[in-house]
């Protein structure tokens, strides 16, 4: 009888599971990710449609906080610090909140993104960036609700907001020069001693070529002023693997004291240890 009440449970459980009823949402999800010069640009929201509804100065009334979407924050985030109408916008994800007003909007960044809809209590704290910017009239009307990143250039692009017969959009410019500067600068001065470690510390981890290991770390060892412990700690480790047990321990030493002084406990563990190990006859 049990055996017969156990399977009958596993049954019900198994049709329960089964029935689950998917439904469409009214407001599904949508992603837009778009690369803006070398600025990656995400929009995360809920798109309504308006269904035989009138939305501006209705459904969404004029001259109020509007969540700018459905259901949760939608959220805009952007790779690197952005300028909007001559204002710094920090790099980072933020939620975005509309003022919707017959001939212009007024468009907010808000630090806050965790809310559901409009915040309960509104802090103007965290309004990191604030704009108003122009509506314009569509000549043929959009039934769902839709967030765009369009006309694009390599410096600049603009955020598109569409519903009904209304059309807003913010510019935003991005740190190309900038950004792309940098990266020349950097190809063009060469590998630092970063660079050079990874690429011994990926050698020797792969058990590649030690000799090549033992080249990159000594240049690691070279380009840097302070000598890290833990460029020490790998060239130990790369002369042990070479057989060179006496240069091992010389350079965990370096390691060593090194580790003490910056209180590494962790560090000055593993040099005892391979000191000790290597020390052995």
């Amino acid at each position: 009888m049990k055996n017969i009440i156990i399977a009958l449970a596993i049954i019900i459980a198994n049709f329960t599971i089964e029935a689950q009823v998917k439904t469409p949402q009214s407001s599904p999800k949508s992603t837009v990710i778009q690369t803006v010069g070398l600025t990656d640009v995400e929009v995360n929201y809920s798109r309504p449609s308006a269904k035989g509804r009138a939305v501006f100065g209705n459904l969404v009334p004029f001259g109020k906080l509007w969540r700018t979407g459905a259901n949760e924050n939608t959220i805009v985030s952007f790779s690197d610090d952005v300028i909007i109408d001559g204002k710094t916008l920090k790099k980072g994800k933020y939620a975005l909140y509309t003022v919707p007003k017959i001939e212009s909007w007024e468009v907010i960044f808000y630090s806050t993104t965790d809310n559901w809809g409009t915040p309960q209590e509104f802090n103007e704290a965290n309004v990191a960036l604030r704009t108003v910017v122009k509506e314009e009239a569509l000549s043929k009307p959009v039934e769902t609700f839709t967030i765009g990143v369009s006309g694009l250039d390599p410096n600049y692009a603009y955020l598109e907001i569409y519903w009904e017969n209304s059309y807003v959009a913010v510019k935003f410019e991005v740190p190309t020069q900038k950004t792309a500067n940098a990266n020349i600068e950097k190809a063009l001065a060469g590998p630092t001693s970063a660079d050079y470690f990874a690429a011994a510390q990926f050698i020797f981890q792969s058990n590649g070529d030690n000799d090549k290991a033992l080249e990159y770390v000594n240049k690691a060892l070279d380009m840097s002023a302070e000598k890290p412990f833990w460029y020490n700690r790998l060239k130990s480790l790369i002369q042990a693997k070479s057989g060179n047990k006496a240069g091992a321990i010389e350079t965990a030493k370096l390691s060593l004291a090194a580790a003490e002084a910056a209180k590494n406990q962790d560090y000055v563990k593993m040099n005892k240890d391979s000191i000790a190990e290597w020390s052995k006859k």
